[in-house]
């Protein structure tokens, strides 16, 4: 089962925001802007690796 389409609580309202829903293994993304949108499809386990990439700096910009 799906949870339901979540935006960040970080958002300002000006539109340029994503939402969130997960299942037990899966995370679907998609534009707030555009709800009917394309959705993208990620594992969990893709997540926890961005995720993790994201602490340890390693998408920072140089």
């Amino acid at each position: 089962m799906w949870s339901e389409w979540r935006k960040s609580s970080r958002s300002n309202g000006s539109g340029n925001c994503v939402e969130v829903a997960a299942s037990a293994e899966v995370f679907r993304v998609r534009d707030s802007k555009n709800a009917g949108g394309p959705v993208l499809t990620f594992s969990g386990h893709a997540v926890v690796a961005f995720l993790a990439a994201g602490r340890a700096g390693l998408l920072d910009r140089g």
